[in-house]
């Protein structure tokens, strides 16, 4: 094959992202190879990008026509489910490789898998980048934030196109190369739980507006819509109050108040507070979040805890919550707390990055990653360019509660965050991403906790010793022996 009719790069595993992703490189002008297994699916790829343009898809029905398809250094994108399908994927291509060559895996794998490919990649002469994809299907199609780490000459040669694919934004596309190993997975599994914990703060804004406020759907769609031109403009909040406005097909009234209260996960939240514990990072806001997933897919069993505990004599404050209630007001309290908590939130998995990139030495440029989660991906929002300067001013912030500018904001917000999280448990509504914010900001901002009595509790019972105050070194004290003598006095 001539090389001017090879594919400029490939694209192998054509689900809803995969297919997306190809017709968006092809339309910035990159051939493309495409495969897929069901051959049925490269078939549709074709025809899509037929239909869209005459786009430049060159359609491959075995592993090695698609690899042989594709220009030398070849650089081959994979998009098919983590785990053992990529391992299966990388022999069935490797296979008709040559040293120099690329894999480029976009799925949201564990960020040791990705570092363990990267070492049998070696072995044969091949490069490989795992590179985090955010921003669904629309984001695929149109430009998503991408974020690929692993080895630095594989990024380098597909950089024009990664520039070009990206979401774009006023200071440059959204991707950035985030560092060796693991790296850019590891930093998309903490966009993944940040994301986590916006979607709960929001759904827990919603749940006090409505049971708290007493607010319809459409007072709730227009609330998030002003909310939205302003300092809470995001992804996440603009479809918000789309979804307020949508009518249920099937009866009266709107589609959310029909949808089962169960919700889903795939994974990358529960990994996130799991590196959070075994790094010794707090991470409460993204830990409560996923809790509340969790307990969300109990319905069976909290439908019976409402009886049960109603025939106990429990009170149903929900719904009588709203009576006197300065509708204005709470609203406004409501937009403060919602954004002191995303702070926190924000700052717990800023925080989750730094620990593991101390750990591993990847060196993460955290502003950089604020700049290209500002466009394309599920928590894009106008919020971004603030911490990406926050961290422009200081590299070694140790946390954004303490950058002047946004502590100023929370100090402003603590009294409106507070009066939410009140009502909220007066009236017998969970807002455990809320309170789990406003509990962890309260304890940062202490210069002392009470832990000085879980140290002495520690000692009496293991003998694990303490330190002093006033003096240096470790102690360790007789503390039952020396209290019974008190008492004996």
């Amino acid at each position: 094959m001539e090389s001017a009719a090879l594919s400029r790069i490939g694209l192998a595993g054509l689900a809803v992202m995969g297919q997306n992703l190809a017709l968006n490189i092809a339309e910035k002008g990159f051939p493309i190879s495409v495969y897929n297994r069901t051959t049925s699916k490269v078939d549709e790829t074709l025809d899509r990008a037929a239909a869209e343009g005459n786009l430049p898809v060159s359609g491959q029905y075995s592993p090695r026509d698609f690899v042989l398809s594709i220009q030398r250094p070849r650089s081959l994108i994979i998009l098919v489910k983590a785990g053992a399908p990529v391992d299966q994927t990388i022999d069935a291509f490797s296979e008709y490789m040559e040293p120099g060559d690329c894999i480029i895996d976009g799925g949201n794998e564990w960020y040791q898998n990705t570092e363990r490919r990267i070492s049998e990649a070696e072995q044969k002469g091949l490069l490989y980048l795992g590179m985090g994809v955010s921003g669904g299907e629309e984001g695929a199609r149109n430009g998503p934030s991408l974020m690929p780490g692993g080895s630095f000459q594989a990024y380098n040669n597909i950089k024009d196109i990664l520039g070009k694919v990206a979401a774009q934004v006023e200071d440059g596309p959204c991707v950035t190369y985030i560092g060796e190993g693991g790296s850019g997975n590891f930093v998309k599994m903490v966009h993944n739980g940040i994301e986590y914990g916006d979607m709960q703060l929001i759904s827990e804004a919603y749940d006090v507006l409505k049971n708290v406020g007493g607010l319809s759907n459409e007072e709730l769609a227009e609330i998030f819509t002003e909310w939205n031109r302003g300092e809470l403009e995001s992804f996440l909040v603009e479809i918000t109050s789309d979804i307020f406005r949508v009518k249920d097909e099937f009866g009266d009234g709107e589609l959310v108040d029909k949808i089962l209260d169960k919700t889903g996960m795939k994974g990358t939240g529960k990994w996130t507070v799991q590196q959070a514990a075994e790094l010794s990072v707090a991470a409460p806001t993204i830990a409560a979040s996923l809790d509340c997933r969790y307990l969300s897919g109990l319905k069976d069993e909290r439908e019976n805890a409402a009886k049960v505990l109603r025939e106990a004599g429990l009170r149903e404050e929900i719904g009588s919550a709203s009576n006197g209630i300065d509708k204005k007001r709470l609203v406004d309290d409501v937009r403060q707390a919602l954004y002191a908590s995303k702070i926190c939130s924000y700052a717990q998995g800023m925080n989750l990055l730094r620990a593991k990139s101390l750990e591993k030495s990847w060196g993460l440029n955290f502003g950089e990653l604020a700049r290209i989660w500002k466009g394309g991906c599920i928590i894009r929002a106008v919020f971004l360019d603030r911490i990406k300067k926050a961290y422009q001013r200081n590299p070694d912030l140790a946390s954004l509660v303490v950058d002047p500018d946004f502590a100023k904001e929370m100090v402003q917000r603590q009294a409106a965050w507070r009066r939410v999280v009140g009502l909220a448990v007066a009236a017998g509504i969970s807002t455990p991403g809320m309170c789990a914010s406003l509990a962890y900001f309260d304890t940062y901002r202490r210069a002392r906790l009470p832990a000085n009595l879980v140290q002495a509790q520690r000692d009496l019972f293991g003998a694990h010793t303490y330190e002093r105050t006033d003096r240096p070194g470790a102690y360790h004290t007789e503390w039952t022996k020396l209290a019974n003598a008190r008492k004996s006095q």
